[in-house]
């Protein structure tokens, strides 16, 4: 019976079976909570909601703001798509599209807890392995995203955590099958969140640089990687150069969410503005349309930046501590809350963050040959949103690294360093 409970407790897909139910519970008593009405509308009143509704009734890949504004690329096409497949089954804003567009949610936020237990068990072991896939498991922001967010957040998660099992595979073997897949794999995961891009040159670089030292490296494999990625990607690339008669790789809108993070509302001896709101932003949008609308916003932002450099630079030190703790301000709002679950979160937050930084520190001192695949997550990935701005849902695709970093430093008080396994 041990044995036998062992092997459950060590199973990743009993563990994400756990997560699943784990998401799905907190969904439904969310859920519960929420008059119906509101849950049919309320969470699709996004760009993800508007573009979909679009998609599904025919009209391309358009009206961003609920309006007849024309073609966008304001967001990557995968999941908005999937949305609209599910609004063509279940109806476009109502209540079973919610379901079905959290449900989603919630398998894609669970099945990361595969790729990440089997990455986990390559890097360190079944131990730890199965400590990060539990850990996932139970994490805060796996459990309520899949719910807050009808967005690509969750399935970010599960696509993060596949490119660090995938990569750790890839550069055990560059057949031409995995470098295929390995490549498919990276398209499809910059047509759902080009944000992960950043990772994209230090782990497939990572690979390169592994097989190069090792004497073994071939140029087909890596080549083939390049062609798929761009094959796959391409047909997307064409549609926003004949749309908008300019370059735009995955979507357009990092002007925007610049702006939306560095300008003169943050300045608080300035008179030019005091609020902004999505009103008065979609009508702006309307009245200059796409490419014009994203040139202010990037001339605005850069202007903001330039003359003022000091505030700038507080600012992207706020939005390094509200990344990593939830706030720019984690003490008073520690203190001030009335809230048990808010100094929960807070204290997690620290305590993963803290966990984090021993992950790597361990990795370092053990030699772990993985140290720079695992470590390019936390210390890479955020960068684009302390520059722009920022939140939980922002950093949550790297959240399951996370978890296993935190496992990685459990190992510090058991005493066990984590061993590589040869197991893939």
């Amino acid at each position: 019976m041990p044995q036998r409970l062992r092997r459950l407790f060590t199973s990743a897909f009993f563990i994400s079976l756990v997560a699943l139910a784990l998401r799905v519970a907190f969904l439904l008593h969310q859920a519960s909570l929420i008059p119906v009405e509101v849950l049919a509308v309320v969470p699709f009143q996004n760009e993800v909601g508007n573009v979909s509704a679009a998609l599904a009734r025919g009209e391309g890949f358009c009206c961003l703001f609920r309006q007849p504004t024309g073609p966008t690329a304001w967001l990557a096409p995968v999941y908005p798509l999937l949305v609209a497949a599910l609004f063509k089954l279940f109806g476009t804003f109502t209540l079973a599209s919610f379901y079905a567009s959290t449900l989603l949610n919630c398998v894609c936020s669970s099945l990361a807890g595969i790729p990440l237990f089997y990455a986990a068990k390559r890097i360190a072991g079944l131990t730890t392995a199965a400590s990060a896939a539990w850990l996932w498991a139970i994490f805060p922001s796996g459990i309520v995203m899949p719910f807050e967010w009808v967005w690509d957040t969750s399935l970010s998660t599960l696509l993060a955590a596949a490119l660090l099992w995938a990569t750790l595979a890839f550069a055990d073997s560059l057949r031409l099958r995995n470098a295929a897949a390995y490549g498919l794999l990276w398209a499809i995961s910059l047509l759902s969140n080009p944000a992960l891009g950043i990772l994209l040159p230090f782990l497939f670089g990572w690979v390169v640089y592994r097989h190069h030292r090792l004497g073994c490296l071939r140029p087909a494999p890596i080549l083939l990687v390049l062609a798929v990625l761009l094959a796959a990607c391409l047909p997307w690339i064409i549609r926003n150069y004949v749309q908008f008669h300019r370059f735009i790789p995955m979507r357009s809108n990092f002007s925007f969410e610049l702006w939306s993070g560095n300008n003169e509302i943050f300045d608080e001896h300035s008179h030019e503005i005091h609020r902004i709101t999505r009103y008065e932003e979609a009508h702006r949008y309307a009245q200059l349309g796409e490419n014009a609308f994203f040139d202010e916003k990037w001339q605005k932002a850069g202007h903001f930046i330039r003359t003022h450099p000091a505030l700038y630079l507080r600012l992207c030190g706020r939005r390094i501590v509200a990344t990593w703790i939830g706030t720019e301000t984690p003490w008073r709002d520690f203190s001030q809350t009335g809230s048990l679950l808010v100094r929960f979160l807070f204290f997690w937050n620290a305590a993963t963050l803290l966990g984090v930084l021993l992950g790597i520190v361990l990795l370092y001192l053990t030699s772990n040959p993985f140290l720079f695949p695992v470590a390019v997550f936390p210390l890479m990935f955020p960068l684009t949103f302390y520059i722009a701005h920022t939140s939980l849902r922002h950093r949550h695709p790297c959240d399951p690294i996370l978890a296993l970093l935190l496992a990685l430093s459990f190992t510090l008080f058991w005493g066990r360093p984590p061993k590589p396994s040869s197991v893939q």
